[in-house]
């Protein structure tokens, strides 16, 4: 009876080794497809606006101006909220999104959990903007510069301020943390659930698409962008 049983046990642990492997694979063959899929930009547009885009070899940031006659971000996202004493020069601002767990509690991958990993990959968990001010960019292989029409970068403007959650007073909502990566960034609340197949990188995507600039059908990764702009 016991080695019926074990035997049982090892059949069904076979069938979700078997299912867990397939399901990646598919997973990972699905994302490099899909992210080498090109949605192309919007032709006969104005090169009104500098924008970048800005990776870390992992996770995709927006960057914009800090303030134009467009949008004035320092009255959402305050100088106040980060640790810098001088905020002269300022005159860009990153922003990304992604699950709260990844950002406020994995410094380092070695700090990554089971747990922090599950509730992320499944949507269980809270998001949050991580935004961070430069004085400068610089082009580089991992940043790249696009100029938008100012009609655009008002909709990029739209789809980033809709991903900050907002109190019942319309301001966002600042998360005091020791967690920060420098002196120049702060964590915000934001909107949504982060998963396996709504990432930081599909975000970041996803803002290109709303300003009608190159973008990947579908990505994961950072990778897939950063090809479209080579």
């Amino acid at each position: 009876m016991m080695l019926k049983g074990f035997k049982k046990l090892l059949k069904y642990t076979g069938c979700f080794i078997l299912f867990f492997i397939s399901f990646v694979l598919i997973y990972l063959l699905s994302a490099f497809c899909l992210s080498r899929i090109t949605v192309n930009k919007e032709h006969d547009t104005n090169s009104d606006v500098a924008i970048y885009i800005l990776t870390n070899g992992v996770h995709t940031d927006i960057v914009v101006p800090v303030k134009n006659d467009v949008f004035d971000w320092s009255k959402a996202v305050k100088f106040a909220n980060t640790r810098l004493q001088d905020t002269a020069g300022m005159q860009w601002l990153a922003m990304g999104w992604g699950d709260k767990g990844f950002y406020l509690e994995t410094p380092t991958w070695d700090d990554l959990t089971i747990t922090t990993a599950f509730k992320a990959a499944f949507g269980l968990g809270t998001t949050a903007m991580h935004t961070t001010f430069y004085r400068s960019m610089t082009e580089s292989s991992s940043c790249k510069k696009i100029t938008i029409s100012q009609w655009q970068y008002k909709r990029l403007v739209q789809f980033v301020s809709d991903s900050f959650e907002h109190d019942s007073d319309g301001y966002t909502i600042y998360i005091s943390t020791n967690a920060n990566y420098n002196d120049a960034d702060a964590f915000y609340e934001a909107t949504g659930r982060y998963s396996l197949f709504k990432t930081c990188n599909s975000w970041a995507n996803a803002a290109l698409k709303s300003c009608g600039q190159k973008a990947c059908l579908w990505t994961a990764f950072d990778t897939g962008i950063f090809l479209k702009y080579e």
